[in-house]
């Protein structure tokens, strides 16, 4: 293990402008994974980070000590806690992150199973969410149109719980580029839509569109989905909140798929 005492030392320097910035960690393709569980999600499923960086507190912990163990001894930087706070985006963390390569997969040429397409959604929770929602649906592919909040930032990495390393997360991809690749019906939600989600037959692959908080789903979209689908809100509430409508979209998907096997 390397041990840093100093905040003039380079490497925590470097450290503490990529924590400082989401704007940095896009431009290095850098994420920082901060606390137990994503750091042992990350070792599950993508193998080694780049730095493992543990305060000497939180390596007073049986939690921590196993992670450790986990990670070749020439990546795990010390640091003490004082130091750690200022790295750290999360109140009363646990003093633990990994600086990681975010993952990158090819942009498919060809879309025929369930994706997502996230079209201007601005919130990190809400992206986060979605992505979780995602992943334990068992959808593989979702694009972020521009617009939506960066995939990778800490608050998107929290509100995902691990979810990132089970999909392949594609950004910036625009309309005009992923309509021509989809081979399968596209579906949005709309409060106004004639048709119920639970009346439409969702036991096929669908390109779920969820749009901006405010604005909703872009024109461009709008235009060319096949379903305009509402959620029935025998409360009265007039809309629901994005991350909230995916994850009905997609487990009432789920649940038809099971019953037509």
């Amino acid at each position: 293990m390397k041990a840093i005492t100093s905040r003039d030392n380079p490497l925590y320097k470097r450290l503490k402008a990529l924590a400082a910035s989401t704007h940095h960690q896009k431009k290095s393709g850098q994420a920082l994974l901060e606390g137990f569980h994503l750091a042992s999600a990350y070792l599950d499923v993508a193998g080694q980070p780049e730095t493992c960086v543990v305060t000497d507190g939180a390596l007073r912990h049986d939690e921590a000590q196993a992670i450790v163990a986990r990670v070749d001894a020439e990546r795990i930087v010390t640091l003490p806690d004082a130091l750690f706070g200022q790295l750290s985006n999360v109140v009363n963390g646990v003093g633990m992150l990994f600086v990681v390569s975010k993952l990158c997969a090819p942009l498919p040429e060809r879309v025929g199973t369930t994706c997502i397409v996230l079209d201007g959604v601005q919130d990190a929770g809400n992206v986060g969410s979605i992505l979780r929602s995602a992943a334990a649906a068992g959808v593989k592919q979702v694009f972020c149109a521009p617009g939506t909040a960066y995939a990778w930032s800490s608050k998107v990495l929290r509100s995902g719980m691990g979810a990132h390393f089970l999909l392949d997360v594609h950004e910036d991809v625009d309309a005009a580029t992923l309509m021509p690749r989809l081979a399968i019906p596209a579906a949005m939600t709309d409060s106004h839509a004639p048709q119920a989600l639970y009346d439409c037959d969702l036991a096929g692959p669908i390109a779920w569109i969820f749009g901006n908080e405010g604005a909703g789903v872009s024109a461009a979209w709008r235009a060319a989905v096949a379903y305009r689908l509402t959620i029935p809100q025998p409360g009265g509430m007039e809309s629901l909140n994005v991350a909230a409508a995916a994850a009905i979209c997609l487990f009432e998907q789920c649940r038809q798929q099971r019953i037509s096997c």
